[in-house]
């Protein structure tokens, strides 16, 4: 097994994922949650969309099995295997502004939005193209009335999600800098990416990049 590689604390990146490759999220610590986008990597105009996946998944609440549509209705990612069975997809990436309206007694922090933002940039995505994230292992409860609350992560040390990539993919990904949403600490991502299995006598693809 690939050795994971780790995202720091309040930090990002942003990196491909080819067609066939599985993602695996994992919290090492316990209660820390990842901002994670998905972008064609033929055309970063298609993204990830929480209401395209809504629609077609017919649910709010995404474990194994489930799909991340893309805003042109097309699968970007299959959820494979999930030990925390809790994430996200309604809640924006925080940001300079979500500090400041919740947290104004806090320092200022640019948050998700902005390592998206930088992380992305590279790619020719721009701040205006980063939509809502899928939040692994984040814990948003919504109630009857319909209103939401942000409650630390049920996510223990080691548990993770995985996700295969249906096209390649523009990958960004984060350990998450809002207080609320990890429980009031900030702790590391990790995260690998795993190969698909070749079949019987056929030699693996080589690395063209």
């Amino acid at each position: 097994m690939i050795e994971p590689s780790r995202i720091p604390p309040r930090s990002g990146i942003a990196f491909r994922l080819r067609s066939g490759e599985i993602l695996e999220v994992i919290d090492p610590h316990g209660c820390q949650v990842a901002d994670l986008l998905a972008y064609s990597a033929d055309d970063v105009g298609e993204v990830i969309s929480n209401g395209r996946t809504f629609d077609y998944e017919e649910t709010i609440c995404l474990t194994t099995g489930n799909v991340l549509w893309s805003n042109r209705s097309r699968k970007m990612l299959t959820i494979l295997g999930d030990t925390v069975g809790r994430h996200d997809f309604l809640l924006t990436p925080c940001s300079v502004d979500t500090f400041r309206h919740f947290y104004p007694d806090k320092p200022i922090h640019h948050g998700c939005f902005g390592n998206l933002a930088q992380a992305l940039a590279p790619y020719g995505i721009s701040e205006d193209a980063i939509p809502v994230a899928f939040n692994c292992f984040m814990n948003v409860p919504l109630q009857n009335s319909g209103r939401l609350s942000v409650e630390p992560p049920v996510s223990r040390p080691g548990d993770f999600i995985q996700l295969r990539a249906e096209c390649d993919l523009i990958i960004g990904l984060t350990a998450c800098s809002a207080y609320s949403s990890n429980g009031g600490s900030f702790k590391p991502i990790d995260y690998r990416v795993i190969l698909p299995p070749t079949a019987p006598n056929e030699p693996a693809e080589a690395d063209q990049s």
